[in-house]
């Protein structure tokens, strides 16, 4: 009996120690769950959060980007493609260190997709902003040119390289900006020539017209030409611009009194000639452009003589006009040796400008000015020739 008892106690007390043991551990492993749990939760690391209003214009060969700043932020990382779809696998411009950022150096007439990230210092990496993109514009049109005649304006300008069409702006009062009426998809030269064009037909004559152009592409409507103005009427037979003026020529040879009443007609004057560069442009678009043919200039000296004058009112001394001599009582000239700013003469000298005479020498009366070859050199005529005349607008 006294065995059986001894043997249920020992059972018993070994029963008692391994649950005791059990617990041990179990309370040792939650301790070491609870202590890694801890030790995670520790090293958990805040991402810096996106940039907010990323936004993006286009300029000529650039983009400028702006954000909100983000605090805690150290720098940005601009990610950017031509393509849509922006990630942190994107072309990347890191340490930007303001909340802004111009790229430049871009290809004008395409579109360019961006999104930003600030970093912090441990240069961790935040979220990505949305996505924006803005298009840098095809570059203006050069050299727009507008001729008019009777009813119609002629338009050309240089081929703009990008370009899939043409916009041209238009109005008869000055001030051209894209809110002016617009002839669109104006279809661009299919023979290779560097220039196109564009008819404007069933105009009003007696009204002056002004334009621009602007080349399109898929990334929209690029920047605006300088303008050009063209004069429609039926005593004009053609007009350029130069310099903001706009230069016509008269329909029919005339003596100088009635190109100078024509003139007048249309709210111009016989042109002045101010520079060799404007001299130069008269001569190539009205002298050779319209076979040959002298051309009345607004240069006189009817009222008194070798005081030459300019049809406007501008006085020789103003302009460098003439510097010639008169021999009394003979009346005869010697040749002028008024100048253009390099050196060059303006008035024919036989010697240089194989006119077979030094000018103006006022042969038989000769009063009035034109430009009388195509290397551009003045000569005086008498006033009662028939001619074709420049006329210039303001």
């Amino acid at each position: 009996m006294k065995s059986t008892y001894y043997w249920f106690v020992l059972i018993v007390s070994i029963a008692v120690l391994v649950a005791s043991c059990m617990k041990s551990s179990d309370s040792k492993t939650a301790t070491a769950d609870n202590s890694s749990s801890s030790s995670d939760n520790s090293s958990t690391t805040l991402s810096l959060s996106a940039p907010s209003n990323l936004t993006a214009t286009g300029a000529a060969g650039q983009v400028t980007l702006d954000w909100n700043t983000v605090s805690g932020a150290n720098s940005y990382t601009v990610y950017w493609d031509n393509a849509t779809g922006i990630s942190s696998s994107s072309t990347a411009i890191t340490s930007v260190s303001t909340d802004n950022y111009s790229h430049s150096g871009l290809d004008n007439g395409s579109t360019y997709y961006y999104k930003v990230a600030a970093v912090d210092n441990d240069n961790t990496t935040g979220s990505l902003s949305s996505e924006v993109n803005a298009a840098t514009p095809l570059p203006a049109a050069d050299n727009l040119s507008a001729s008019g005649a009777n009813n119609t304006v002629t338009l050309t300008w240089n081929t703009v390289s990008g370009a899939t069409s043409y916009t041209l702006y238009w109005d008869n009062v000055s001030g051209i900006d894209s809110s002016d009426t617009a002839i669109t998809s104006i279809n661009i030269n299919t023979d290779n020539n560097t220039h196109d064009n564009y008819t404007h037909s069933n105009m009003d004559n007696g009204s002056t017209y002004y334009y621009k152009v602007a080349a399109v592409n898929s990334s929209g409507t690029g920047t605006l030409s300088s303008v050009a103005s063209a004069l429609l009427s039926t005593n004009i037979q053609g007009s350029q611009t130069y310099n903001a003026h706009t230069y016509a020529i008269t329909s029919e040879a005339m003596t100088f009194a009635e190109a100078k009443a024509a003139a007048a007609a249309v709210g111009g004057y016989l042109t002045t000639v101010n520079t060799k560069a404007e001299n130069t442009f008269l001569t190539n678009e009205f002298y050779a452009a319209y076979g040959n043919k002298a051309l009345w200039i607004g240069a006189n000296d009817i009222a008194t003589e070798a005081t030459w004058v300019w049809d406007n009112g501008t006085t020789s001394g103003d302009d460098n006009l003439t510097d010639t001599i008169c021999n009394a009582p003979s009346g005869d000239c010697q040749p002028s040796l008024a100048q253009w700013a390099d050196g060059t003469y303006k008035w024919c000298r036989n010697a240089e400008s194989d006119c077979g005479a030094n000018e103006p020498n006022n042969s038989g009366n000769e009063d009035c000015a034109n430009i009388t070859n195509s290397s551009g050199f003045w000569n005086d005529l008498r006033c009662s020739r028939d001619q074709y005349g420049i006329i210039e607008f303001d």
